[in-house]
């Protein structure tokens, strides 16, 4: 479904399902609310009344079902009619998987998405994850025609009035911002390079009037990035760390998010197996979700100081390749002893929350990043792992991520039992675990939480994306949607506002000390 532009549209108006093929989709409850006469237009004359009374009965999903209205122009399709508790209420993956197999052929189609306000954001999200932009598949490239899909929504339950504008516009920018990461995701490493996604960093700061500020090759040698200058010094493109800055007057707090950008990862000379290492292009998940959520959270109005920080690097092999046993010094003033090369993610993101805690000041610093393969066994496939010094913001992610489709589930913070697992006899710590049956993806987000300080006063939250950034062979553009779900009480959008799980108010009785803890944890 490459090359499909995506439309948000109030009303996508009346057509034969002949000349405009129709997916129809929603709970199934939902779905008998929509009135004939809202649809009439869409599927006269093809589909009568009385047929689309008949296509609704025979619906028994389980989880999902699909009834065919007309030929192969016009669909009808059910979602689960319930979740569990650890699911999102939106059906979110199955909303991606039923547009992927029902949604008719066509070279201009039309969605109808039914469902409630609060499930808007997340259905809209799970629609753009079906229409990936990255192909080089030579057929598509002899296609003149631009195929588009013009989504409208049918909102019921409660607040269900017609669609503003704004919220269209939020949703335009939020799907953006999911199929930019994916593109980028998907896109293998001899066109996604750290030049080429630097570009993609200037672009995007183009778009929203920013100048990104960029250290690379030997300027982060001397400077003290070691542990991003370690990872990518063997590339024959050199790694580097960027960061896009948006500063309003109003702010009130700093907030940083810093992306692993591991554009390919072998393994280094702890080389990946033949088995292991394809699949190692979708290594850059992390700044591929900041750099769609940065773009979308600024062009909605962020209130409050944000920083998009990326961590560039190919971890590549070489004669300059780093080696185990060498020693590197942090930007943190710590050194690693390197014990394993393929644990690389965790370093260059050591060097990009330093920066963030010692050079811009943040109050509260999100990394995100593919950093274990023992996320998927942690929390599977569909739900990203969060490690927090905050258990306002653990349960903050995972309502986060159960309101926008992008599900998260907690890692054990533990930081005294586990942090052992770094001991070394000659630096600071090792950076990988003694033991990698001892909760290896909670002690790889310990070792970054170290170089700003198991006791720092602000927020620090990681998300391990490794699993949820792909399903099958392509990627979910996974961490857009929650980024901006988790901090929408610092947007303007009411819509980003609506699915936000934090509060901004803060008790004017509190004392000084306790007003100021409490501002970093509350968006």
């Amino acid at each position: 479904m490459a090359n499909v532009g995506l439309q948000f549209q109030a009303s996508a108006g009346d057509a034969d399902p002949q000349s405009r093929p129709l997916l129809l989709l929603g709970q199934l409850h939902h779905l008998y609310r929509v009135p004939w006469s809202h649809v009439r237009g869409k599927l006269l004359p093809r589909v009568t009344e009385e047929l689309w009374q008949a296509a609704l009965s025979t619906l028994n999903p389980s989880p999902t079902d699909s009834c065919p209205l007309y030929l192969n122009y016009a669909t009808v399709a059910a979602l689960p009619s319930r979740v569990s508790r650890h699911n999102s209420p939106s059906a979110a993956h199955f909303v991606t998987r039923l547009v992927r197999t029902c949604l008719p052929p066509g070279t201009h189609r039309c969605i109808l998405m039914v469902c409630e306000r609060s499930d808007a954001f997340a259905s809209a999200c799970a629609l753009a994850r079906a229409f990936p932009l990255f192909t080089q598949r030579s057929a598509a490239s002899r296609r003149p025609e631009k195929k588009t899909v013009t989504v409208e929504f049918f909102l019921v339950g409660q607040d269900n009035g017609p669609v503003e504008v704004s919220t269209l516009q939020c949703l335009t920018s939020a799907t953006e911002g999911v199929r930019l990461a994916a593109r980028i995701v998907d896109t293998p490493c001899n066109e996604m390079d750290t030049d080429t996604f630097l570009e993609e960093i200037k672009k995007v700061g183009k778009e929203l009037g920013i100048v990104p500020t960029v250290i690379r090759d030997e300027e982060l040698k001397t400077r003290g990035f070691g542990g991003i200058y370690g990872v990518g010094k063997a590339a024959l493109h050199p790694p580097a760390l960027a960061v896009l800055s948006h500063t309003p007057d109003r702010a009130t707090q700093t907030i940083a998010w810093v992306g692993k950008g591991i554009v390919y990862d072998t393994g280094g000379l702890s080389m990946k197996g033949k088995t292991t290492m394809p699949g190692m292009k979708r290594d850059c998940g992390g700044a591929a979700a900041v750099l769609g959520a940065f773009r979308a959270a600024v062009k909605q109005g962020f209130k409050d100081t944000l920083h998009a920080v990326f961590c560039l690097a190919e971890n590549s092999v070489g004669p300059s390749a780093t080696r185990p046993d060498d020693i590197h010094l942090l930007y943190s003033g710590k050194t690693v002893e390197i014990n394993n090369t393929d644990a690389e993610g965790r370093l260059v993101l050591a060097d990009g929350v330093s920066y963030a805690c010692k050079d811009l000041g943040a109050d509260i610093i999100l990394d995100i990043a593919t950093l274990t393969g023992a996320q998927g066994i942690a929390t599977g496939k569909y739900h990203a792992a969060v490690l927090t010094n905050s258990a306002e913001w653990e349960a903050a992610c995972m309502k986060a991520g159960r309101q926008c489709g992008d599900l998260v589930h907690p890692l054990v913070y533990c930081p005294e039992l586990h942090f052992s697992e770094f001991t070394s006899a000659v630096a600071d710590m090792k950076n990988s675990v003694a033991d990698r049956d001892n909760s290896p993806s909670s002690c790889a987000g310990l070792f970054i939480a170290s170089h700003i300080g198991f006791d720092w006063p602000g927020v620090w939250v990681h998300l391990d994306i490794a699993a949820p950034v792909h399903a099958g062979e392509r990627a979910t553009g996974f961490g857009v949607a929650l980024l901006l779900a988790l901090f929408g009480r610092a947007s303007e959008d009411p819509l980003l506002n609506l699915v936000s799980p934090l509060g901004c108010e803060v008790d004017a009785q509190e004392g000084d000390a306790e007003r100021d803890t409490k501002k970093r944890r509350l968006v």
